[in-house]
């Protein structure tokens, strides 16, 4: 075995499931997150198509199950909170609510793909990668924090803003497409008593909704608008805070709450609705998974299922060139390219509507599992 000791930057969805199939396969993986422990918060996700069947041959497929929102429908409301319409045929991303799809907190599946590998993976928490040198036997990586390290090869699954790009392959501004909206999404009490249910109010040009999670005793918040690019600090939470407010100054039915709650949420996250669009994933010896390497926005409504299928697909591509790098990340990028293309165009192909039921699970069976273990 070739490369056994992989770095992983990001503890999200893709970083922890690609530790545990690294982890099964005989690797040692370690897996470096910038924030002090599991980021909180997060917007309902899905899981579909060839994504469950990853989550099922990694023994999750029953827990991840338990923990879906059985979101019944949705209703639209007017300023004064009087309904518009209501549906149950149908979740906010298009879904049908009696598919086999689930949809499930972002938090809680990462809990879930936590618990399923901390035995067997280092992780480092409040720590990021603040330099790489690739050498002929691996990658020299200097931290933020602690004593340099080398591995032989080192994964970017850190995200829409993924540090390990930066450096492997350039200004962000080279691969990110804006989408022409903003998103911004936090906890907040279920205070309107929802029951599996969501709520929404739509002005031109913007969102506001709200949602049970968690069995009904909390509820998630999102305020989303259209704008061009804007020009912020993806980590000044009080400065992205007031751009928010600001843009949804005035506005009625429970936004001026959702807006007061906003500052005191313990897990606010706002960003833009983009995607990343790379002609290579690879570079040497560091690799990118899930939305570093092809985001494709919560608009797609397929970010979980591309991140858990890359996952599953480059380290059983490892496995197969017992740890060879340079074969397995030319059979990743083959086997992944056009199902990641699938999946992105959803949300670009008909934009401003939802995508058919159809199209969306079409594009999250565009890839045929192979048995790695066979």
């Amino acid at each position: 075995m070739q490369n056994e000791n992989v770095l992983i930057s990001g503890a999200s969805v893709a970083g922890p499931a690609l530790a545990y199939w690294l982890s099964r396969y005989g690797f040692r993986p370690t897996v470096v997150e910038r924030a002090p422990g599991l980021r909180a918060g997060g917007q309902a996700i899905d899981v579909r198509g060839v994504a469950l069947e990853v989550a099922d041959r990694m023994g999750l497929l029953a827990e991840v199950r338990a923990a879906g929102t059985a979101m019944r429908g949705m209703s639209f409301v007017d300023e004064n909170g009087a309904e518009l319409s209501s549906t149950t045929e149908e979740t906010l991303t298009g879904g049908p609510t009696d598919s086999a799809d689930v949809e499930l907190m972002r938090d809680d599946l990462t809990g879930i793909l936590y618990r399923a590998t901390e035995a067997d993976t280092e992780y480092r928490f409040g720590d990021s990668i603040a330099a790489m040198t690739e050498h002929e036997d691996g990658v020299r990586v200097t931290f933020e924090h602690g004593e340099p390290r080398d591995f032989g090869l080192v994964i970017g699954a850190d995200g829409l803003h993924s540090g390990v790009r930066a450096l492997a392959f350039g200004a962000e501004s080279r691969y990110i497409h804006h989408l022409g909206t903003y998103l911004a999404v936090f906890t907040v009490p279920n205070d309107l008593g929802l029951d599996h249910w969501q709520v929404f109010h739509q002005q031109e040009g913007r969102l506001a909704g709200i949602y049970s999670a968690r069995r009904n005793a909390e509820a998630r918040a999102m305020l989303g608008f259209e704008s061009p690019v804007l020009d912020f600090d993806h980590r000044d939470l009080g400065q992205q805070q007031k751009l928010v407010a600001d843009v949804f100054a005035g506005d009625g039915w429970e936004v001026p709450r959702l807006v007061a709650w906003m500052a005191e949420a313990p897990d606010f996250y706002f960003d833009s609705m983009s995607q990343i669009r790379m002609d290579d994933w690879t570079r040497g010896r560091v690799a990118l998974v899930g939305d570093a390497g092809y985001s494709g926005s919560p608009l797609s409504g397929q970010g979980t299922t591309m991140a858990l299928a890359g996952a599953y697909v480059l380290a059983g591509e490892l496995k197969a060139a017992a740890g060879g790098h340079e074969r397995a990340f030319a059979g990743y990028q083959r086997r992944m390219r056009t199902f990641v293309e699938l999946n992105q165009r959803i949300a670009t192909d008909t934009p401003g509507r939802p995508a058919s039921p159809e199209s969306v699970q079409h594009a999250a069976n565009a890839l045929e599992l192979a048995d790695y273990d066979g």
